[in-house]
């Protein structure tokens, strides 16, 4: 039942850790309505049901069956945070092997434009009141192109559907499927024109969220600038810059409750901001599981997606003067299987001073930041950049791009110098093999200063946690439903209580 006391929030996303995670995506699904929650929120989370999901859900249970698109909905809670999440179950769109998006040789599934539109009629029948659970938010907020016909199918409606936002993670993650599957996406035909969702003869998903959504975000200030142009919109800047208005750039944060040296139980040896000495024991460890050689050199990891969106290709490019400088470098993360394959290689034929871990598990990720002098973070692109966030708690100082979310983030060592401004790591600009090379030896040489540890300590006290970016989503939907705050006249204003209170 509402709890009429507070605005309820209904969170659409495709993924949420810890039931379900391939990236950054699910810690912001995860932590974002956590935080939101302690700030008077009454919001509940809808992901698909994946067998995964299903495992990890806590005191699950069925509570409706949803016979006209097929499935049903069942309801728990978070095992993290506790809150209530509904699953969209229908097994023979989601139990399969294979990841959340793609089949076991890595292709995308064949129909996910059927699992996805599916996932957005059922998140429907929720916001609209219909399911039967005596629940209805006030607001949808939908996550990425996965969820993106959920503000379409909403605007269809005349009256009694809940205001829409939609979070843009990645605009190069569109969801653009053929035309001819349009009967699958149970949409008015109106809706399926150049001025709906089709886009250059497909139909896209992440334009129906763009299209119809009441409000739109993206996920760093910076990056929602970038979107408008040419260059870094996808395609879609022409509908971004006609809905500007709409748009807001909210910086992501970092849940310290996980990602913490100093309480990390993924650590061999914990750490803190006053005492790094813990550091060290993490970089012998992973030079140990991983069989790299004893060195007094720095040691460079590269955890994330192995893409050319995150350079992984100019790393390739780059390790050859890397193995010569003398610097050690571990990689782990998953992609472009021709990348993985190469960077495999080059561990092969040079072994103790490269290592290649192709896959993706969070207490490893842990465990290589903790060890790290150095986290390659570079994209060509980089909506937010929670991997940077992460390296900088640790200190794992970033050697990274200015670009997006990162130009938001990060204030380069030798910048620093100059503008007074605190250092937290090492920023190039062009996206190049030459340039990644030249700020990694300035890397290098501040690794020998005296004052490698007082940057470290400056990245560590970087403060992205949730709270203040949680305010600001607060703020935007009190914009879109204000009758909804008012409603807590008899208490505080929503969002103002302390989350420490």
């Amino acid at each position: 039942m509402n709890d009429h006391s507070k605005p309820s929030i209904l969170f659409a996303t495709s993924e949420m850790f810890p039931l379900a995670k391939t990236g950054g995506l699910a810690d912001v699904s995860a932590a974002l309505p956590a935080t939101l929650s302690l700030l008077g929120v009454d919001i509940r989370t809808i992901i698909p049901g994946y067998p995964g999901a299903m495992d990890c859900l806590v005191d699950r249970r069925i509570v409706c069956a949803l016979d006209d698109i097929g499935g049903r909905l069942i309801e728990g809670t978070d095992p993290c945070s506790g809150l209530k999440v509904y699953l969209y179950d229908e097994p023979s769109l989601y139990d399969r092997n294979g990841s959340l998006y793609q089949d076991p040789n890595g292709a995308d599934w064949y129909d996910n434009h059927r699992r996805y539109a599916a996932f957005c009629h059922a998140a429907s029948r929720i916001a609209c009141g219909s399911a039967g659970l005596g629940w209805q938010p006030d607001i949808v907020h939908a996550n990425d192109w996965h969820t993106g016909l959920l503000p379409a199918i909403l605007s269809a409606r005349d009256a009694g559907r809940p205001a829409t936002l939609f979070t843009i993670h990645n605009l190069a993650f569109q969801g653009n499927f053929d035309a001819t599957l349009a009967p699958d996406l149970g949409l008015p035909d109106e809706m399926l024109t150049s001025e709906g969702i089709e886009f250059y003869g497909k139909l896209s998903f992440l334009k129906a969220g763009l299209r119809y959504a009441d409000k739109l975000t993206t996920v760093s200030p910076t990056y929602a600038r970038e979107v408008l142009t040419p260059e870094f919109g996808c395609g879609m800047d022409g509908l971004l810059r006609a809905r500007a208005e709409d748009l807001t750039g909210i910086l992501n944060g970092v849940d310290y409750s996980i990602w913490d040296p100093a309480t990390d139980e993924a650590l061999p040896h914990r750490y803190g901001v006053e005492d790094l000495s813990g550091k060290d024991g993490c970089k012998a460890a992973i030079r140990e599981e991983l069989g790299l050689d004893p060195s007094s050199a720095p040691l460079l990891i590269f955890v994330n997606r192995i893409t050319q969106q995150k350079m992984a290709d100019v790393l390739l490019a780059a390790l050859p003067a890397l193995i010569a400088s003398g610097i050690q470098v571990a990689i782990h993360g998953q992609g472009d299987r021709t990348l993985e394959e190469a960077l495999s290689a080059q561990a092969q034929n040079h072994g103790g001073r490269i290592a290649v871990d192709i896959g993706y598990d969070e207490q490893t990720a842990r465990r290589l930041t903790a060890a790290a002098d150095l986290s390659l973070t570079a994209s060509r692109f980089e909506p937010c950049g929670l991997t940077t966030m992460y390296a900088m708690r640790y200190g794992a100082l970033p050697v990274t791009r200015h670009v997006g979310g990162v130009a938001d983030t990060v204030v380069d060592a030798d910048e620093a110098l100059s503008g007074g401004d605190e250092a937290t790591g090492f920023v190039f600009a062009a996206e190049s093999a030459d340039e990644m090379l030249a700020c990694i030896e300035r890397a290098e040489k501040w690794y020998g200063r005296r004052d490698w540890s007082r940057v470290q300590r400056s990245a560590m006290r970087r403060d992205f946690g949730w709270e203040r970016s949680a305010r600001r989503y607060l703020e935007l939907y009190r914009s879109l439903r204000p009758e909804a705050f008012e409603k807590k006249a008899s208490r505080e204003d929503c969002g103002k209580d302390s989350l420490a209170a």
